[in-house]
């Protein structure tokens, strides 16, 4: 609702708008923004935010108004120029789980066929760090440059990675901080709309995402990664970002390393054409929704068969090196991993009982990795990056007794005995063969959802 002052200007009441949410009502662009700016501006208090918070979490919000509130949280502060960078820039966002390595492997794929990798990234808060700690595990290796030299190197080898600003979508920033203790966190529209702004803000010209779904993941159900994808997928088209994304299963860890320098070690495995064929699978599909929507093949099968060539050429494995050797890192280890950080105690763990695994407490396995120092409770923790765990046996696998399932990585033995009961009681067994979860299940674009199964 508008009022006019004594001055005859414009002006909203946020209580008024609280009240309009309440009751199930429509709001309007220009109400959304008010919200947002006078909010992140400190004109509009905590509790009244609360409010209106708790009222989009029971009333839900339209498709306007989720692009509405998308597009005042990036607006709120940087918006990334990268026009001057040549060629279409395709980002690619992860809702995050464990073992997820994809970047490592997918961007050095993707820029070895000429589209452009511009990637802003930061630092993890949980059971990993985050890509900017895993590439770390390169000694000398940093984010920090000014954006000319950023473009500068995209342009030259077509991929550069750079620490994420304080100043993208501080209104996304702000916003979450309150959800997080209002319990209005899992709201579709809420989180749609927080992880969109940041990546319109980041000022890519299309965005392929890979939505995660199972008991590892943001999203345990199906319904629900499938209900958050297409919210994302809509709000991505309408800022005019063509924008696609896949639903990839994390009932149990993607690939099998667990733990910075480790996922390291399975990213380079993949790029060199060994490793996990699971991890392969993942960044081929992506990848080659990166290629199209860069508009360097006509079809997925066509992008398909340049990344693979990527990889049996070589060509992948070389543009990594290149884009350590660029940020100042030492790119030795791309083609000797043993240099990589490495624990002192390497302990194999073996299964008590003989059966087919049949599930994974996905979670618990990131809380292993954490426990042994791979990942930070807190913004102050430091990360040991050479601790982890790598998995032996998943879900499908015949395990006898006394097989080992896990090796564990570790520099503590107090930790690591105690991490190796945890990481045993994240596994279940069956006397029935049990058939092994299809990687990548949906797959939705502007003109709707299709299934698919790899």
């Amino acid at each position: 609702m508008k009022y006019l002052n004594k001055k005859g200007v414009l002006f909203m009441r946020m209580i008024d708008l609280i009240q309009k949410k309440r009751d199930g009502e429509i709001l309007s662009k220009e109400e959304i923004g008010f919200i947002v700016t006078d909010y992140t501006e400190g004109r509009i208090p905590d509790y009244q935010m609360s409010a209106f918070l708790m009222a989009v979490y029971f009333r839900g919000m339209t498709e306007d108004e989720t692009i509405h509130l998308t597009m005042a949280m990036a607006n709120s502060g940087e918006i990334v120029d990268l026009s001057g960078i040549d060629g279409i820039k395709v980002d690619k966002h992860s809702t995050g789980g464990v073992g997820d390595k994809t970047s490592l492997a997918l961007g050095p794929m993707v820029a070895a066929c000429g589209v452009p990798v511009a990637k802003m990234s930061g630092r993890g808060l949980g059971h990993t760090g985050g890509t900017i700690d895993k590439l770390e595990s390169f000694r000398g290796f940093s984010t920090e440059m000014s954006p000319a030299q950023f473009v500068k190197n995209v342009n030259e080898i077509k991929i550069s990675i750079i620490g994420q600003s304080k100043d993208l979508a501080p209104a996304d920033k702000k916003i979450y901080a309150l959800r997080d203790v209002t319990a209005t966190v899992d709201q579709i529209s809420l989180i749609a709309s927080s992880i969109m702004s940041k990546k319109l803000a980041a000022g890519a010209d299309a965005i392929v995402l890979d939505v995660k779904v199972g008991n590892g993941a943001f999203m345990e159900k199906e319904d629900d990664a499938i209900a958050l994808a297409r919210e994302m997928v809509e709000i991505g088209n309408g800022a005019g970002r063509n924008t696609i994304a896949i639903i990839s299963d994390m009932n149990q860890p993607l690939g099998r390393a667990v733990g910075n320098a480790l996922e390291v070690r399975e990213a380079i495995e993949t790029l060199a054409g060994e490793g996990d064929k699971e991890l392969r699978e993942l960044c081929l599909t992506l990848g080659s929704y990166m290629l199209l929507l860069a508009r360097k093949a006509d079809t997925t099968e066509e992008a398909r068969v340049k990344l693979e060539n990527s990889i049996r050429d070589k060509s992948a494995l070389r543009k990594l090196a290149q884009f350590i050797e660029a940020q100042g890192g030492d790119s030795s280890p791309v083609f000797d991993t043993a240099r990589l950080p490495s624990a002192s105690i390497i302990q194999e763990i073996k299964s008590e009982v003989s059966g087919y695994v049949c599930g994974i407490k996905t979670s618990e396995i990131g809380l292993v990795s954490l426990a042994l120092g791979g990942g930070r409770e807190t913004k102050e923790s430091v990360i040991d990056l050479s601790v982890g765990v790598v998995l032996s046996k998943k879900i499908g696998d015949w395990t006898e007794s006394g097989e080992t399932i896990a090796v564990m990585h570790g520099n503590d033995p107090d930790k690591v005995s105690q991490a190796a009961r945890k990481l045993l009681d994240a596994y279940s067994f069956s006397d029935l063969p049990v058939e092994k979860p299809s990687l990548i299940k949906w797959i939705l674009t502007k003109d709707g959802i299709h299934e698919i199964s790899r």
